[in-house]
């Protein structure tokens, strides 16, 4: 199976990776990038062929399009006449876009036909395989080949089947989480270091902080449940929760999310 990646940043450098840690001898992986420089840096890593992105809309069985947004236009518009020969000729393929706001139905408009789309929202915990990657098609992706695409995927993280309409809400807590998330991890890592602690001693009891009450949500408890439990009458952590309610901490945490799902909406 040839996998293609036409854009190989951040998200389509991890995804690339997972591909190839989900079985080396499946996969056949090519890799085009605006910056060359780029793509045969991850090519010498992974092992991936470089070339154009003509030529992995005309040979890749999936087509991964992680380029921006703004950039979308105009590199579908360069890969379309091939697009439509490959379609009016029989051979499948699927285009999976993974940008932010575009709508499946967009990218067919874009490209110059009703072809076979999956929409993916990873991020970048994907890069380790700890990854959480939202996940919808189209009518035109047969359940044969969205299991293939699952099981491609599967080392990348979890993968989440959501209906479109919410798709950029899922975006908005899973693909821009990480972000707020190392924002409170450096936080705390400084509110430690204002209190003594070695710098980096104080970002690994974050760090780690983070992961293991993660995991208890995980777990099956209700994040409230758990704080809860930590919360001794009287104690030095419900001093700490009073501190972070004066300080509007959880709107603020809601107001991000709601910020980043708004500017989802404004790419439509």
């Amino acid at each position: 199976m040839i996998t293609g990646f036409i854009g190989t940043g951040n998200m389509g450098g991890a995804l690339a990776r997972a591909v190839r840690s989900s079985d080396r001898a499946q996969y056949e992986i090519l890799l085009a990038n605006r910056s060359a420089a780029k793509a045969e840096s991850l090519s010498r890593e992974i092992g991936g062929t470089v070339t154009t992105n003509s030529k992995i809309a005309e040979q890749a069985d999936y087509i991964f399009l992680g380029v921006k947004p703004q950039m979308m236009a105009d590199m579908l518009a360069e890969i379309a006449p091939v697009l439509k020969a490959r379609y009016e000729s029989g051979d499948a393929f699927t285009l999976v876009t993974m940008a932010a706001g575009m709508s499946m139905e967009k990218i067919c408009t874009l490209s110059g036909g009703v072809y076979p789309v999956i929409r993916i929202m990873p991020n970048t915990p994907a890069s380790i395989g700890r990854g959480m990657i939202l996940y919808t098609s189209n009518a035109a992706v047969s359940e044969k080949t969205l299991e293939s695409f699952v099981h491609m995927l599967s080392a990348a993280g979890t993968l989440s089947q959501l209906p479109e309409n919410l798709i950029d809400a899922g975006s908005a807590v899973s693909g821009c989480g990480p972000a707020f998330v190392y924002m409170f991890i450096e936080a705390l890592a400084d509110g430690g270091v204002a209190c003594g602690l070695p710098r980096a001693k104080a970002l690994e009891f974050a760090a780690q902080t983070v992961s293991g009450a993660a995991e208890l949500v995980r777990c099956g408890k209700h994040p409230g449940e758990l704080k809860d439990a930590v919360c001794s009458p009287g104690g030095t952590t419900i001093e700490g929760v009073r501190a972070l309610e004066n300080g509007a901490f959880r709107s603020t945490v809601m107001e991000a999310v709601i910020a980043a799902y708004e500017k989802n909406a404004a790419f439509k």
